[in-house]
C-alpha cells in the first residue's frame, strides 16, 4: 500500500513548485509548475480537440526534451498567451536557454488550455485578454502549497454537468521515489456515478481525500453516456479537456517520460466517463526531476518506469477527483 506524500500534492516532488493566478470576473485563470532547472519532460495527446504550445519541443526525436515551466489555463486559443507571460517572466529572472553571448534567456514553456469560454463571467475583453498578465502572476505566485477546486486553470472549468476544477495528488514508492500529479478537469464525460455522488476513482482513493463515499449498492449497469456527463441524453459536442501535468523524483530519459505520460493516460479513464472524446483535448505532460538514480540494467530499469507510470495514473485518477471534490466544497460554503 502507497502512501501519499506530506503535501499530497505534485509539489511533494522536489524541484517543482506551482502558481496559480485567478480572475474572478472573468471566471477563468492560469496555473503554472515551475521548475528549478528544466527538467526532462514529455507529452502525449489523446484528446480529439487539443489546444497546446511547445508540446513538439518534447517530442523524444528533437533538440530540447526539457522544460522551464508547463502552463495549464483556461480561456481556449486566448489563454495560449499566459505561455507568453510566462515565458517573459522567467526570462527576466535569467531562466531559460542562452544560445550566443547576446540577447535574453530563452525559457521552454510547453502550454495546454481548456475551453471554459462558456462560463458565466465577463469574457468582453476586447483586444486584451487577460491571460499573459495571469501568466506573470502565476509565475511570481509559484510555492510548494496551493489552491485546488476553483483556482487558477480549474476557475472556469466544468466536469461534465458538475463543477470541476483544479485538483493534485502524490505518492511515495518504496524506494523512496515520490509521484505526482496536477490536472485541470473539464471532462465532457462524467466523473461520478449515477448517485451523482461516488468517484468513479473511489477505489484509489487515500485518506478520505475525496470525501470517503462509498459506491452504491446496486450498480449502475453498462451505460456508456452517464447521467452526469455531457453526452447523456444525445451526443453533442460541448467544451471540454482534461489538461494534466505527472511528474516524478526519478531520473528518466525523455522517452521513458513519454511512457509515464502514456501510462498515466489511464488516470483519465478510470476517473471519467467517457475519456478521451473527440470532443475533449486530453493532453498529459510528464516531469522527472532526477533526484534518484535509475537503474542502469535495462530490464530492470523499465520495470522502474512501468511502476512510475502505473502509480502516476492513479495519482492522476485521485486528482481528477479531488478537483471536482474540492471545487464542489467551494461551491457549498
Amino acid at each position: 500500500m502507497l502512501n501519499p506524500g506530506a503535501l499530497n500534492l505534485i509539489t511533494d516532488v522536489d524541484g517543482l513548485t506551482v502558481g496559480n493566478a485567478t480572475d474572478d470576473k472573468v471566471q477563468s485563470g492560469v496555473t503554472v509548475l515551475r521548475c528549478a532547472r528544466a527538467f526532462v519532460s514529455a507529452v502525449d495527446v489523446r484528446g480529439g480537440a487539443p489546444g497546446v504550445r511547445e508540446t513538439d519541443t518534447l517530442a523524444p526525436e528533437n533538440l530540447v526534451g526539457r522544460a522551464d515551466a508547463i502552463v495549464l489555463t483556461g480561456g481556449s486559443v486566448f489563454g495560449l498567451a499566459a505561455a507568453d507571460g510566462v515565458a517573459s517572466a522567467l526570462s527576466q529572472e535569467n531562466i531559460g536557454l542562452r544560445i550566443g553571448p547576446k540577447g535574453p534567456a530563452i525559457p521552454i514553456v510547453p502550454a495546454a488550455v481548456l475551453h471554459d469560454l462558456a462560463s458565466d463571467g465577463d469574457k468582453e475583453w476586447g483586444d486584451t485578454p487577460p491571460y499573459r498578465a495571469l501568466g506573470v502572476e502565476a509565475v511570481h505566485n509559484a510555492t510548494g502549497k496551493f489552491d485546488l477546486g476553483s483556482s487558477g486553470a480549474g476557475r472556469g472549468a466544468m466536469a461534465g454537468i458538475l463543477k470541476g476544477g483544479l485538483g493534485s495528488a502524490s505518492f511515495v514508492l518504496e524506494d523512496g521515489v515520490t509521484v505526482g500529479a496536477l490536472v485541470a478537469a473539464n471532462p465532457v464525460g462524467s466523473v461520478v456515478m449515477a448517485d451523482g455522488e461516488t468517484f468513479y476513482a473511489w477505489p484509489w482513493e487515500c485518506n478520505g481525500e475525496f470525501g470517503n463515499q462509498a459506491p452504491p449498492t446496486k450498480k449502475d449497469g453498462a451505460d456508456p453516456f452517464p447521467a452526469h456527463s455531457r453526452l447523456h441524453k444525445r451526443a453533442e459536442a460541448g467544451a471540454n479537456t482534461t489538461i494534466a501535468i505527472v511528474a516524478t523524483s526519478a531520473d528518466l530519459t525523455n522517452i521513458e517520460a513519454k511512457r509515464v505520460a502514456m501510462m498515466a493516460h489511464d488516470g483519465i479513464a478510470r476517473a471519467v466517463r467517457p475519456a478521451h472524446s473527440p470532443f475533449d483535448g486530453d493532453i498529459v505532460f510528464a516531469v522527472a526531476t532526477a533526484a534518484h538514480p535509475a537503474p542502469t540494467d535495462p530490464l530492470i530499469r523499465a520495470g522502474v518506469v512501468a511502476r512510475i507510470g502505473a502509480a502516476a495514473g492513479d495519482c492522476l485518477a485521485r486528482a481528477i477527483a479531488r478537483a471536482v471534490f474540492e471545487a464542489r466544497k467551494q461551491t457549498a460554503r
